[in-house]
């Protein structure tokens, strides 16, 4: 089995240790928090926690992971039991982990996209039929749910995506949620989805969990939590005979978690309503910059009403999404993620959450794109 190329991991990795890049906006975790800031905002005791730590057995985890980390996550959902939790490392071992367990050669799954590459290329490789279900550019990014009902049939195994979507942040309302939920039902296929951006609304944003005995739940502590660099990721799953495929596939994988990891973000997690007002705070002062640029752009546009930590931008501008980037890179010291990652032209993603000299970042942004113009007038076209 050879996978296709992670193409946003293995582009946007390099570039960002890239002694060019000056400006980094290619990201889409909100800005990280030091050990030190953490304990600031939840109030907790950092002396407690770091002779916790001198005093640490460095042996293995519990198996299933930690059980107060297992029960803080549980508490992000009003329906999940904390026996309901598997810890795993990171968001993508937790994709990587569904993926891997719940499909088989002859399945088919409905990969609704613009996606995470996992959710397409990892089905692809076993042999498994997958079905693109594209959100609505003209509708804001919407998932059209007739599209849905008109793909899946009864091999579908699993309907799979984001939500909020990456890299457009759009997000599925309560009522789509539930009508998504009846597709589903109706051919006996799970909904797995990646809630990696979930928590950015000031009221409870719904989980699939929260609605759907089939629904099988990624995230992590990265993204909305601001502790990528801890490394834990979780899925949550309601059938016990899955939940022990789960855990089995996990154990050839990488058998447990790290324990430090999952301890500190139990912290957080027990504080969670600081660290997302936290998060929220950024968030909303960046996407108010970047909105006001966007106002009138000549050359730019934003469709979704957007809930993540990124938005997609396109641009009237005929040149390829790598090479836009790369020569933003190359030319003006500017990091954003090239639209070909997520396989729609003309565009790039462009963080809400973590930027420094954001608006000095965004006037070089508009001063490349008259360079790339003054090159060429004939580059200027509607796309």
């Amino acid at each position: 089995m050879k996978y296709e190329s992670f193409i946003l991991e293995n582009w946007l990795n390099p570039a960002c240790d890239s002694e060019k890049n000056r400006i980094y906006l290619g990201g889409s975790c909100v800005l990280p928090m030091t050990v030190k800031e953490l304990f600031e905002l939840t109030g907790e005791s950092l002396d407690d926690f770091l002779k916790w730590v001198a005093d640490m057995n460095m042996a293995y985890p519990e198996f299933a992971g930690t059980e107060r980390t297992r029960r803080a996550v549980s508490g992000l959902y009003k329906n999940v039991d904390w026996k309901e939790v598997i810890l795993v490392h990171g968001g993508t071992g937790a994709n990587s982990t569904v993926v891997n367990t719940l499909l088989e050669e002859g399945d088919n799954i409905i990969s609704i996209v613009p996606n995470y590459q996992q959710f397409y290329s990892m089905p692809k490789a076993i042999k498994v039929e997958v079905r693109d279900v594209h959100l609505d550019i003209k509708n804001g990014y919407k998932l059209v749910l007739d599209d849905v009902r008109k793909a899946v049939d009864k091999n579908t195994k699993a309907i799979m995506f984001t939500n909020p979507n990456n890299p457009t942040g759009s997000l599925l309302e309560p009522e789509e949620m539930e009508e998504l939920v009846e597709i589903a039902r109706s051919v006996g296929a799970y909904i797995v989805c990646d809630e990696m951006y979930r928590g950015l609304k000031e009221e409870y944003m719904p989980s699939f969990a929260d609605i759907y005995e089939k629904a099988i739940v990624t995230a992590s502590s990265s993204k909305v939590w601001s502790m990528a660099g801890t490394r834990v990721g979780w899925i949550i799953c309601k059938d016990p005979s899955l939940m022990f495929d789960l855990f089995n596939y996990r154990s050839y994988d990488s058998i447990c978690g790290g324990k430090f990891d999952e301890y500190i973000f139990a912290i957080a997690l027990e504080h969670k309503n600081k660290i997302l007002a936290r998060s929220r705070s950024i968030v909303n002062h960046n996407k108010a910059i970047i909105d006001k640029w966007l106002d009138g752009h000549k050359y730019l546009h934003q469709y979704a009403d957007a809930y993540g930590t990124t938005y997609l931008i396109h641009y009237d501008v005929d040149v390829d999404a790598e090479t836009f980037c790369n020569r933003l890179l190359d030319e003006k010291g500017v990091l954003v993620c090239h639209g070909d990652c997520f396989f729609i032209p003309h565009t790039f993603r462009i963080t809400l959450s973590h930027a420094e000299e954001l608006e000095e970042g965004l006037r070089l942004i508009d001063e490349f794109i008259d360079e790339l113009i003054a090159e060429d007038p004939s580059r200027h076209v509607k796309f």
